[in-house]
């Protein structure tokens, strides 16, 4: 593949290129950012900085720390597009006009070295008019990158060779965007709006039309066009208010500029004055005065969420739908054949859109995988389109087809009764347009635990976790709860590893494949417990959980946790015991247990502690740590990535950050096996805590911070709790505090907590509607 790409150069500084250089940047790679120049003022380079100034300003923030900003330069075009030269890959993310866009690409040829890619972020001009006109080096050196937005968060990255592309440096391009950039990439043929735009666009359209035409709210078409097909809690109209209700007509007249007559897109084509109406009066969604749905805030200050009339255009309060037949919830041909208009939209919309999906094969992907991940990947689709088909029956979905005399595309033929998944000998396996059945390939270096679970059982398992041989003698632990919350069967478990991993194994990964690493303890369970008054379960749970995690942390082998998503309350302390961390980036690390009332349980206190006496930069002496991990706790941060978190001392300097989620267990057990050689436990830390006068300095803050309504009543008993573990007690400066005298203190304040009734309303509040109760 050549040289790595080591210097990037992003022209348009629009929000898609702005966003692509920031994730560049997030890589830790320096980026260039180019524009136009400024029309007015005297920084020519004001276009390209104040790009950077709002991405900082930006929630959810496309930079995952300050320090990544850094690596951005900025210029513009006229005086600066020389230093493409300094390139080892340029995205052109400019306007969608093609003339523009040859223009550009007739002076970058002048300019870059020959073998630096070019690539378009375009999503609706074919790659072989972009380089009409070029050299033959130049078409060697273009494709097309097709990322979505935001660039940070969205998985997704569509990529288009032409006839002409280099494989080396196309490649070259593919293996950044994975590792670097953390993306999956899927590829795709050259054809209008390429795979996951195309049927996308074709389902939104086909959902509203059937709304209007069938008299559904948008509610009922939400209930019935999300959850049951795995379509995100948004359903249609809510995820048209999150992506712009001005995006709609956009992406209609794209498509129908660029697909070849006959396409069945064209049929969904059609005035929708309603829609006109919303945008010219500004309801362009959430980024406006509201969509399909808006928040009316009444003249008590109350807000009410309201919904439009799609007949009538007016808003008015948002009607929960009656609720589905139980069997169609979850049974695709169940919902379909349901009476009424609820199959009748169900079909609408599964009929035409899969259908369209499956005479894609071949057109604009070569496989169903590929569809498949550009549909879950792209629009956040729990299955993709084949695998909806599974679910439906590709049998029954073609005999329906045939039935209403509508043509059955090809693969369906081909797959007849037949799934378009199996698995076999424990391989997951898809069916090829030809009629064979070939492996699901994963890219080279990738891990991933369904694929050893499909293979193998379990060396161990719990109600709440398992445990897993992942190969060269690591074994991996797996929680397994809802939102994988920890309970005393994880301790069990844990304390079921140690000796195991001694006797077999070198090393163990903490890692699952859910959502979130850890929500943290399971409340439901505790609340149950507080309930029915047994104290003695509840400080048998956290004493468990302390010696668990401490047996992690001494034992004679290597620990590596890989947290991704959040790792909150316990699932931040497995992680501050573990002896190393390889973090997906997107994790968000906090102990966060003052929120409902509590306080860390399970050891986290001390080990906070301990890492923030030790870090470099920490002033000396027994009260900044103390205060450091004192802000942290009480005021229950959260690290918004794993970059960040190691700005936080949750994470330590030397613990690993894995871009691409794909790649993570495979980082995480190298990890822990190039710690296995000479590895020794570490030695129990001691304290010097600053005591009683201690705890007055924190007393103080926090009272000013109630006198400022900044924090609540409770909120400041709750700080009180904690600023008697942080500060040791009855301890003084002249003594030493040990690790088991600090557990001691941290259950007994959990255990005083939890017999507050103003932490199980709490506790309560958090459990019904997520949301911490301020009292």
């Amino acid at each position: 593949m050549g040289e790595p790409i080591k210097k990037v150069c992003v022209i348009g500084a629009g929000v898609m290129g702005a966003g692509i250089a920031a994730q560049v940047a997030n890589a830790g790679v320096p980026v260039l950012l180019l524009d136009i120049p400024a029309k007015a003022g005297d920084d020519r380079d004001a276009v390209a900085k104040g790009a950077v100034a709002k991405m900082l300003k930006t929630e959810p923030a496309p930079f995952m720390s300050t320090a990544a900003a850094k690596l951005v330069e900025t210029g513009n075009i006229d005086d600066h597009l020389a230093r493409v030269a300094e390139c080892d890959w340029i995205v052109e993310a400019i306007v969608e006009r093609l003339d523009i866009k040859q223009s550009l690409y007739a002076k970058l040829e002048q300019l870059k070295r020959p073998g630096t890619a070019v690539s378009s972020n375009t999503s609706t001009i074919p790659l072989e008019r972009l380089v009409e006109g070029r050299s033959e080096q130049f078409r060697r050196d273009f494709l097309i990158t097709h990322f979505f937005n935001p660039p940070r968060y969205m998985r997704l990255v569509e990529i288009v060779r032409g006839t002409d592309t280099d494989a080396g440096t196309a490649g070259k391009v593919e293996d950044f965007v994975d590792r670097f950039m953390g993306k999956r990439i899927v590829r795709a043929k050259d054809t209008p709006g390429f795979i996951a735009n195309r049927i996308g666009t074709y389902w939104l359209a086909i959902a509203v039309n059937a709304a209007i035409d069938q008299g559904l709210t948008v509610e009922e078409a939400d209930q019935i066009g999300g959850r049951p097909m795995g379509v995100p809690k948004t359903g249609i109209f809510a995820l048209i208010d999150l992506v712009g209700v001005d995006l709609m007509p956009l992406l209609a007249k794209s498509l129908s500029d660029t697909l070849p007559a006959g396409d069945p897109y064209f049929a969904t084509v059609r005035p929708l004055p309603l829609v006109d109406r919303m945008i010219a009066e500004g309801f362009t969604g959430r980024k406006g005065k509201g969509g399909f749905y808006r928040l009316d805030k009444g003249a008590d200050g109350k807000r009410t969420k309201l919904a439009i009339d799609l007949t009538s255009g007016e808003y008015r309060a948002e009607a929960k739908p009656e609720a589905l037949p139980a069997a169609a919830e979850k049974d695709l041909a169940a919902l379909v054949t349901v009476p009424g208009k609820v199959g009748d939209y169900a079909w609408t919309i599964l009929g035409n859109v899969l259908s369209y999906a499956a005479m894609l094969v071949g057109e604009a992907a070569d496989d169903v995988v590929a569809i498949d991940d550009a549909m879950k990947l792209g629009y956040n689709w729990k299955f993709g389109p084949f695998e909806l088909i599974d679910r439906l029956g590709p049998g029954t979905l073609a005999e329906r087809l045939r039935a209403e005399g509508r043509a059955v595309p090809a693969i369906l033929e081909t797959a007849g009764d037949r799934p378009f998944y199996r698995v076999e000998g424990g391989v997951r396996q898809y069916l090829g347009s030809e009629g064979g059945y070939h492996d699901v390939p994963r890219a080279e270096g990738v891990m991933l635990l369904e694929d050893i679970k499909r293979r193998s059982q379990p060396v161990a398992k719990s109600a709440s976790a398992a445990l897993w041989d992942i190969g060269d003698s690591v074994l991996c632990l797996e929680f397994t709860a809802k939102m994988n919350a920890l309970d005393g069967e994880v301790a069990s478990l844990i304390q079921q590893a140690i000796p195991l991993v001694q006797e077999r194994f070198k090393a163990l990964v903490i890692y699952n494949e859910g959502s979130n690493f850890s929500a943290g303890a399971n409340l439901g369970l505790a609340l149950f417990a507080v309930k029915a008054g047994a104290w003695g379960e509840i400080e048998k749970l956290i004493v468990g959980g302390q010696q668990a995690f401490k047996a992690l942390k001494y034992a004679p082998f290597p620990v590596v946790s890989a947290p991704a998503g959040m790792a909150l309350g316990g699932g931040c302390e497995v992680l501050l015991h573990s002896d190393a961390v390889q973090a997906h980036a997107e994790s968000y690390i906090g102990l966060v247990e003052a929120g409902v009332g509590l306080v860390p349980g399970w050891g986290g206190h001390g080990e906070l502690l301990d890492r923030l006496a030790k870090s470099r930069g920490m002033p000396r002496g027994p009260m900044p740590a103390v205060m450091k991990a004192f802000e942290l706790i009480s005021t229950a941060q959260v690290s918004r990535s794993a970059a960040q978190a190691k700005e936080m001392a949750f994470l330590r300097p030397s613990d690993g950050i894995t871009m691409n989620r794909d790649r993570l267990l495979a980082d995480a057990k190298a990890k822990a096996l190039a710690l296995v050689d000479g590895y020794t436990p570490p030695e129990p830390p001691t304290f010097r805590l600053p005591g009683e006068s201690g705890r007055t300095g924190l007393a103080g803050a926090v009272a000013d911070f109630r006198r400022k309504g900044v924090a609540t009543a409770y909120d400041e008993v709750v700080a009180e709790r904690l600023a008697n573990v942080l500060t040791g007690g009855e301890a003084d400066l002249v003594d030493t505090v040990t690790e088991q005298q600090l557990l001691d203190l941290e259950r007994a304040a959990f255990m005083e907590s939890a017999h507050d009734e103003r932490t199980h309303a709490r506790v309560e509040s958090m459990l019904m509607t997520g949301k911490p109760l301020r009292n």
